[in-house]
């Protein structure tokens, strides 16, 4: 009799199809974060307090003052998003369309089909895959918006998908950096880094009210 054969766990670095990316996750319930990205396992280090939890739910907190003010808006946090059979992510937040305006939607496995109009990355520095191969994946399949908060580097880049390539936009005099997908969802760059809540939430509030 044969024995039944054991899933191998994934390690960074493993070269898979998407099939078996979400086999050997689904195998290893305790795994928190992993993503496909050109065929290539990324398995992200543990987060510190300062360069990422904190960055993180400051930027998740505009996010769901600006949801709560606009129906037919939704965003999410670390959601799995299948873009092709070679990459598999999971954005650290994501604003979505829900409307009839909508670019993505979820589907049966409770999973992200489609394209969400903003994703979200916070990294370490410009070093990180998510300003390399993460950027292209997005830019290849069509994500309109892309925002990426260096901790390291006090840095915010914004993209913005024109004729299929990334262009960064620029923050105003005041440092404010505007959607064109999300009408309102203004950033105020200095107050994310300073982590200055108030300010941030005062300007959003000032970009709803201006749309």
């Amino acid at each position: 009799m044969t024995a039944p054969s054991r899933i191998p766990r994934l390690q960074a670095g493993d070269v898979m199809t998407r099939v078996e990316f979400e086999r050997r996750y689904s195998a290893m319930p305790n795994l928190k974060h992993a993503e496909l990205i050109e065929g290539v396992v990324y398995m992200p280090s543990p987060v510190r307090y300062s360069q990422h939890g904190r960055p993180h739910a400051v930027l998740a907190g505009w996010l769901s003052d600006y949801e709560r003010a606009t129906p037919g808006t939704a965003f999410g946090i670390e959601a799995t998003f299948r873009i092709d059979l070679d990459n598999e992510v999971q954005p650290d937040l994501m604003l979505r369309r829900t409307d009839e305006r909508a670019t993505s939607r979820i589907d049966e496995d409770s999973y992200i089909q489609g394209v969400p109009e903003l994703l979200i990355e916070v990294a370490a520095s410009s070093v990180s895959y998510d300003l390399h191969q993460k950027k292209r994946v997005y830019r290849r399949a069509g994500v309109q918006e892309y925002l990426v908060l260096r901790a390291e580097d006090a840095a915010v880049d914004w993209f913005v998908l024109r004729d299929g390539e990334y262009h960064p936009e620029e923050p105003d005099v005041a440092g404010i950096l505007r959607s064109n997908a999300f009408p309102g969802l203004w950033l105020d760059v200095p107050a994310l880094l300073a982590g200055d809540t108030v300010q941030l939430t005062e300007t959003l509030a000032r970009g709803i009210a201006a749309r």
